[in-house]
């Protein structure tokens, strides 16, 4: 589908309440699309160096949605900064809407991967970063978005373990942490990144001054995370 001009319009940070109030159903797994909602805005606002116009670009940033079963924010987001029509919002989920309850690399514009299997995004993080620096491609970061509860699954743990020692520079992790993992970390999310030689912050995820930040932070010859804390998923 070609995307008009009056599709592509932008919208600002006051707008998303009312885009992600044009989905609807029983999928729409709120909690854990709303926790991810100012971790999106300020990489897409203020951030990452990708554009409507050159998501084809191979000096573009990288963004993986790992955290990809509940992609209301995220779809919204897209919206927001004109990669998808506002008018496919309402048909969020349904049967032939490309917008489904998982992105889909394939029908989402500007959707790096498809996602929503637990676990998988920060080793596809991995592989894009020694992918970029195999073709000499310096520049373009890559920025991976995962939930405190992803990192429950073993994968995540070996890429972690793997990307400090590897040096990856360009590889940015954000774990929006709403408190909803099964097993506890003694020292913390952070603790566990640094011990494998990555740069780490935590900050309020909610706070966008503190988050934008963090996320230009540098970090020189290490990966780097942010720990992006806010409200406890049943609250």
């Amino acid at each position: 589908m070609t995307i008009t001009e009056e599709q592509r319009r932008t919208y600002a940070y006051e707008d998303l309440p009312g885009l992600m109030g044009l989905m609807t159903g029983d999928e729409k797994h709120g909690p854990a699309a709303t926790s991810t909602l100012d971790v999106l805005w300020v990489l897409y606002d203020r951030v990452l160096r990708v554009r409507p116009e050159r998501m084809g670009d191979p000096e573009r940033d990288r963004f993986l949605l790992s955290k990809g079963h509940g992609p209301m924010a995220y779809y919204a987001v897209l919206a927001a900064k004109g990669f998808v029509p506002v008018d496919w919002l309402q048909g969020f989920g349904s049967y032939d809407s490309p917008l489904g309850h998982h992105p889909d690399r394939v029908l989402v514009p500007g959707a790096e991967i498809g996602s929503g299997s637990l676990g998988h995004g920060l080793p596809i993080g991995v592989g894009t970063a020694l992918g970029l620096r195999a073709q000499g491609l310096r520049e373009p970061r890559v920025w991976v978005l995962t939930g405190d509860a992803e990192l429950d699954e073993g994968s995540n743990h070996e890429a972690i373990a793997f990307a400090g020692p590897a040096g990856l520079e360009q590889l940015h992790t954000v774990v929006v942490d709403n408190s909803s993992a099964s097993h506890a970390r003694p020292g913390g999310i952070a603790a566990r990144f640094e011990a494998a030689g990555w740069s780490a912050v935590m900050v309020d995820g909610r706070d966008h001054e503190a988050l934008h930040a963090a996320f230009i932070a540098p970090h020189p010859g290490r990966p780097h995370v942010v720990v992006a804390r806010v409200e406890p998923k049943s609250s």
